[in-house]
Parts: structure tokens; C-alpha cells; sequence
């Protein structure tokens, strides 16, 4: 920690040491984050929602816990966001939608009751696409949020609020999830770090929702961390993955597993699915790779199987069931621009025909999970794309149903991992021109550690990549 740094520069681990050492207060590290929120956040639109009134009281309560000498939470007095599309007390959960903008939350989701509990201060809740159903992030309630580094390419989606704001520095940890790459896929384009925990790590329910989710849906998405530095990340995963009974998918699990067989064996892989990547990508995955192999890791060239088969299960299983359950709601609720990329969407995929196509494709997953199970038991890590080409255009996925399915297939690593449940953390390399570019590191269920610890190596080597972005002023 270089202590002439601004304190909304500093790390949520040297800030929560700092305040636990009383070196700094709450209120000192709150008043610092929301005076940036206010410099940087009108030229991205990533905070919709300015709590600084509710954030300043908070760190002022967080202060008098500091003083009373009792045990502190792992982010106590730490600052942090939440998106839009998760509940939290008192404020709506529109989810990038005018006609939900007055759906108060009267109790938070887990992941925000877990944070509050970890001693963490919400200083804004983050933008997220209609629906939360786009690898951009735009709506008619709360308009366009731009990547900090070039406003001609997406901060991603559907979290791109949050990697956007703590790009910025607003906030030392911001809250996304990830149903189809919405936490990976925004932590690339904003050129920072995150985990998409495993299925059951992390707590998930929102309290203000009519109905439950589609099952597909349950078994993909996950509530997880995007932060500046990777020890950041993996410090407020230990907080957010707390347990909450709310959620029967939450799962009991050390967060440090078992010492992995050394040398640890990673499978390098730049056209998992049968796509090549772009050679800036490619470049992002040999970096990476060098990176691990002098620091101890088997890096070797080996494809994980049936990355192909799972990129179209997703496709097909979260679109049927997407237009059965949720199809009225899009049409009616939705502005022009959802409805033309759903409809995109559709003509590419061509969701199941009936229900028997359905409980079929269902029931594979089985097998798909079976055998990344058994090739992980001898390569525990798999180094591949986030996705097979640099952070888009802003807004390309308007450009028609072509598009869509090539930006479909250019995402397909991305959105593969989310049919299996497992942990996968992405973490930058370097700039490809104006944008950043980076790499995920997959890894065995509930060991989100291995992709951490991975994840922190490939950091050291080449940096934190923000600094460049927050010496900008």
C-alpha cells in the first residue's frame, strides 16, 4: 500500500487493515469513495443510485463498532456497490426496467445481507441491461453506461456498471452475477479482476421476486465479487459466501481446499469450442501461461472436452425456457432494443422444439458435467479465453441476427462455463489498443482458491492493470 495514494485508491484489504488498526476511520474511507463516485461517475453513468447520506451514517455507526473494541468483519468500514438487480432494503430493484422502477425491496438478498454483516458500507447501487440479459449495458430507465478506458467499446454486461465503477475506483468491491459471463465478461472489458464462484457458494435470493427462477436459470447463475486486485476479490468472496438459509443451493464448503498434486497441471486452450481466437487473445493466453509455467505450473496445449456441446446446451435450455416463462414479460415490459436482440437471439439459437427436445437436452448436462469431473481430477485448471475477441463495440449486438450468432460463438467459452457450474476467475494481461485484455482460469468445483491463487500469480507478473486507468486521474 503506497500511503500517499489517495485512500480511494487504496485496496479493501489495506483499507479494512487500516481501519482495524484505527489508522484511518470509516467515515474517512466512505467520504473519500463517494468524493470520487461524484468526480468520475458522470463521464460512465456506472452508480444509478447515490446512497451517500445512508453510506456516510452507516461508516458513522461503523466507526462507534470500531471504537467499542468488539471483532470486526473482514470489510468492515470498506466501501463498496451492489447492482441494481438484486434487493436491498429500501431501494428498488428495477433491473434495467421502467416499469419495475418502484419495486422497493423490504429486505435484502443475501449477498447484500452479507456484505452489511462482513461490515462493508454500499455507497451506490451499479447499472445492469434490461432484464440483465446483455454483454452491454444499457436501458431506457437509467441509459448507457461506458467502459472507462474507450467509450467506443462495452464495459460489458450484464455487470458493467460494477467493473466500470471499480475500474474507476469507486468503491474498493463491487457486487455482480453471472448467468452468462456477466461477471467474467465486464471484469475483461473494464480490465479488472473477479471469481464466478461455484453453484452454491455464494447465496442467492431476491425476496421482491413474483415467482421462482426457471430452473436452468438456478443452476447457472451465481452471485460473486469483481475488484481492482485479485486479493481483493478473494476477500470479499470469503464475505459473501457466508450462509443464508434462504438458499437451498448453498452448500457448505471450505473455501481452502485440499493441496493440490504439484506441479499443478493447466490445460492451455485458445479454440476450446473448434473457434480460433483472435491473435490478441491468443497473445493474452500465452502471457498467462508463461507467467504460470515459471512460477511452477504444467502448462500444457490440451482442449477440455465438449466445450462446443455445452456452449450450444446453454444456448438452446436458457432461450426455451426464457421465452416459455419469461417471454410475455420481455414483450410487454421490454423496450424495442431487448425485444430486437431476443428475437436475434432466438433466430440464431433455435430454442427446443418441445418438451421432450427439453428434458433431453436437460438431462445431458449430466454427462457433460461427468466428464470435465473426471478430466479435472488429472488437470485441475484450464487456462482459456473469456472470449474469443477483444471487448466489442458498443452496442454491436444491435446490428442483427448475423451478428448475433458470431457473437454468440465468440462467447461461447464464456457462457460454457456457466452449464457446469463451476468456479472460474478472470484476471487481466495487458491492453490490446485502446481496451483491455485478459484470461479466465477455470477450475474443480468449490475451488475457487486454485483459480484464485492462479489468478494472483498471472496479476503479479504483469501488474494491476487500474493503476494505468486511476493515474489518469
Amino acid at each position: 500500500m503506497k500511503k500517499t495514494l489517495p485512500l480511494w485508491r487504496w485496496s479493501a484489504v489495506d483499507l479494512a487493515a487500516a481501519i482495524r488498526r484505527r489508522e484511518i476511520s470509516c467515515v474517512e474511507a466512505t467520504r473519500a469513495a463517494l468524493e470520487r463516485m461524484h468526480a468520475a461517475n458522470p463521464r460512465v453513468n456506472a452508480v444509478t443510485v447515490d446512497l451517500s447520506k445512508d453510506a456516510l451514517e452507516a461508516a458513522a455507526r461503523a466507526d462507534a463498532v470500531v471504537a467499542s473494541g468488539v471483532r470486526l468483519g473482514a470489510l468492515h468500514g470498506v466501501p463498496v456497490t451492489v447492482k441494481e438487480n438484486v434487493d436491498q432494503a429500501g431501494q428498488s430493484t428495477p433491473n434495467g426496467l421502467p416499469a419495475y422502477k418502484d419495486l422497493i425491496a423490504t429486505s435484502d438478498a443475501p449477498v447484500v445481507a452479507n456484505l452489511r454483516k462482513a461490515g462493508a458500507i454500499i455507497i451506490g447501487r451499479t447499472n445492469t441491461p434490461e432484464f440483465s440479459y446483455r454483454w452491454f449495458t444499457d436501458n431506457p430507465l437509467r441509459g448507457l453506461t461506458k467502459n472507462p478506458w474507450s467509450e467506443a467499446h462495452t464495459p460489458g454486461g450484464s455487470s458493467g456498471g460494477a467493473a466500470a465503477a471499480v475500474a474507476l475506483g469507486i468503491g474498493a468491491i463491487a457486487h455482480g452475477n453471472d448467468l452468462g459471463g456477466s461477471l467474467r465478461y465486464p471484469a475483461y472489458a473494464c480490465g479488472v479482476a473477479t471469481i464466478r464462484p461455484s453453484l452454491g457458494r455464494v447465496p442467492a435470493f431476491n425476496p421482491s421476486a413474483p415467482q421462482e427462477r426457471p430452473p436452468t436459470i438456478q443452476l447457472m447463475s451465481v452471485q460473486g465479487p469483481i475488484a481492482r486486485e485479485v486479493r481483493d476479490v478473494r476477500l470479499a468472496l470469503a464475505a459473501m459466501a457466508a450462509p443464508d438459509s434462504r438458499d437451498p443451493w448453498w452448500v457448505p464448503a471450505p473455501l481452502e481446499g485440499e493441496r493440490a498434486r504439484r506441479p499443478i497441471r493447466v490445460a492451455l486452450t485458445k479454440a476450446p469450442a473448434g473457434l480460433p481466437c483472435d491473435p490478441a487473445v491468443g497473445e493474452a493466453i500465452e502471457c498467462a501461461a508463461r507467467i504460470l509455467s515459471d512460477a511452477g505450473y504444467e502448462v500444457e496445449a490440451i482442449d477440455p472436452p465438449h466445450v462446443a456441446e455445452l456452449a450450444e446446451l446453454w444456448r438452446r435450455l436458457l432461450y426455451t425456457e426464457s421465452e416459455i416463462l419469461m417471454g410475455k414479460e420481455i414483450r410487454e415490459k421490454g423496450s424495442a432494443d431487448i425485444n430486437a436482440i431476443v428475437d436475434a437471439s432466438i433466430a440464431a439459437i433455435k430454442p427446443c422444439a418441445d418438451l421432450g427436445t427439453y428434458l433431453r437436452a436437460f438431462a445431458d448436462r449430466t454427462r457433460l458435467l461427468r466428464s470435465w469431473s473426471v478430466f479435472m481430477e488429472e488437470v485441475p485448471l484450464v487456462l482459456a479465453p473469456v472470449s474469443l475477441v477483444p471487448p466489442f463495440a458498443q452496442l454491436e449486438d444491435l446490428k442483427g441476427p448475423a451478428r448475433m450468432q458470431r457473437m454468440l460463438d465468440e462467447q461461447s467459452v464464456l457462457y460454457a462455463v456457466n452449464v457446469l457450474g463451476l468456479p472460474a476467475a478472470a484476471v487481466p494481461t495487458g491492453m490490446q489498443g485502446e481496451v483491455p485484455i485478459g484470461v479466465q482460469i477455470i477450475g474443480p468445483r468449490f475451488r475457487e482458491d486454485l483459480c484464485l491463487d492462479a489468478a494472483q500469480v498471472v496479476e503479479n507478473g504483469v501488474g494491476v492493470l487500474s493503476e494505468r486507468l486511476l493515474g489518469r486521474g
